[in-house]
Order: C-alpha cells, then structure tokens, then sequence
C-alpha cells in the first residue's frame, strides 16, 4: 500500500536532452526533486541517441502544481 509520497507524476516536456536539464535544474533551485526520461515517442528517434527527441519531466505528486507553475510560461 503507497500513501502517495512515492506516486510519480508528469509535469512538463522538454524538447530536447539540453532543455530537460534546465527545467530540472530550475526546479532544484526551489527546492523540487525532479527527473527527466525520453518520452516513448523518442525512445527509438535518432538510432538510438535520444539527446534530441522529447523528454518528459517528472517530480513527486505533492510536488506537482508548484512545479506546474514554476514551469508555466510566462508571458
């Protein structure tokens, strides 16, 4: 049984390996642990190097909306 602190979510999608890790890095600075993966849609893109297919960005469910809003654009 999981009380949702483990639950994983998807917050955002990067489109590229270079961008993913701003966005993640931003969300280091206030304080969310996120990750970033190849999207399935890339998993097979550029023989096998995903570095440029999209990735998608992905933080602790109790972290999702501040992490929505942190990645929200601005206008």
């Amino acid at each position: 049984m999981t009380d949702g602190m483990d639950e994983l979510v998807r917050v955002g999608l990067a489109g590229s390996e270079g961008e993913a890790v701003s966005l993640t890095a931003l969300l280091a600075s206030a304080g969310i642990d996120a990750i970033y993966r190849v999207t399935n849609a890339g998993a097979g893109a550029f023989d096998g190097w995903a570095a440029g297919a999209p990735h998608e960005i992905i933080v602790r469910a109790e972290d999702a909306e501040t992490a929505r809003e942190i990645l929200e654009p601005t206008e």
